[in-house]
């Protein structure tokens, strides 16, 4: 059986003995200027067809679609599912509804899903971006769109950006392991690429450890899928420093996960054979093994922030370039014990 076409407001105004325009008035909230016998008559013909006004069509009628769209790097990434979590919030309290794209980390995507997403008419974007080349700049300038980015900036492009202050996060996190005794660190990443928050990271852990000459600091770069690597990495700097007290600093959640991983298989404890402190809280730290020492993020606080400030922008705000961080919150579990 063919299903049932859509009822329209024409098919309510029929079944109402009426004109489209009283049913306007009636969706529209002019419900005094419409006699007591016709609202009845409205409201009946809206139950008996099942009627459901288009939101979309009635927003785009007055120039507005309330919509944000959200480019999100990593939709499994611990991260991205809690910052989502305050964009939603955010969304719902300010009258938007949030179309959610996930690039999967592919730049492809990315381009991908700024053409969709201006064609859904979007009044906002906000962004968690991947690394975008010219031709993915040149679009985002030319849309014109009010934008925010979270997490990670784009170079040589001026936008509202939220996210953690990375230099006092990093170092609080190098100083907690110098504090604890630890002698020899190693500062775990991803490749740098031009993604500004490992870079940030980073270097706020070599101006640290810049202070505190006796300590011996590395740094290695290492694809999440590539374990072969970091096993052999992680195996090198344990045997190249024996008989000192070592630690490492993963740079991000998804990272810490692969880290461990890599301990286990190389038959190392955190704890008591090596320390280990991560960024990004993540939800199994404190039932692993000895428990491990985490740099959490207010994730759902820079997911609202973002909302808020992209909202500001869209209802006209002229204020210059703004840059929102927040503070992280070091958690101290069993992995970096003395």
């Amino acid at each position: 059986m063919a299903k049932s076409a859509r009822p329209t407001i024409s098919d309510v105004a029929k079944a109402a003995k009426t004109g489209k325009t009283s049913i306007s008035r009636y969706l529209n909230g002019e419900k005094h200027l419409l006699s007591d016998a016709l609202l009845a008559r409205i409201e009946t013909a809206i139950a008996e067809l099942d009627y459901r006004p288009s939101l979309m069509a009635r927003n785009l009628k007055r120039g507005r679609t309330r919509l944000i769209g959200l480019i999100i790097a990593d939709i499994t990434n611990p991260y991205s599912v809690n910052v989502l979590s305050g964009i939603e919030a955010a969304c719902r309290e300010k009258g938007f509804t949030p179309l959610v794209c996930n690039t999967n980390n592919e730049v492809d995507q990315e381009l991908h899903y700024l053409d969709l997403l201006r064609s859904y008419q979007v009044e906002g974007i906000v962004v968690n971006a991947v690394g975008m080349r010219e031709e993915g700049l040149h679009r985002l300038q030319q849309s014109a769109l009010p934008m925010v980015l979270i997490d990670r900036k784009i170079p040589d492009f001026s936008c509202d950006v939220v996210g953690l202050d990375n230099t006092q996060a990093a170092t609080t996190a190098t100083e907690h392991l110098i504090e604890q005794g630890f002698e020899a660190l190693l500062f775990v990443s991803e490749p740098l690429g031009t993604v500004n928050t490992r870079r940030e990271r980073l270097s706020a852990f070599r101006a640290t450890l810049a202070r505190y000459p006796g300590v011996v600091a590395e740094n290695i770069e290492v694809p999440l899928t590539e374990n072969t690597q970091l096993d052999n990495a992680l195996r090198q700097f344990h045997q190249q420093h024996r008989g000192m007290r070592k630690a490492l600093i993963s740079a991000n959640g998804a990272l810490t996960l692969q880290v461990a991983r890599s301990l286990k298989r190389i038959g190392l404890n955190w704890g008591s054979d090596i320390g280990l402190l991560g960024f990004d809280e993540l939800e199994w730290a404190e039932l692993a093994g000895v428990g491990i020492t985490t740099l959490k993020q207010p994730t759902w606080q820079i997911g609202y922030a973002a909302v808020e400030q992209v909202v500001r922008r869209i209802e006209g705000a002229a204020e210059t370039i703004h840059e929102q961080v927040f503070s992280g919150e070091l958690i101290v579990r069993g992995s970096t014990a003395r």
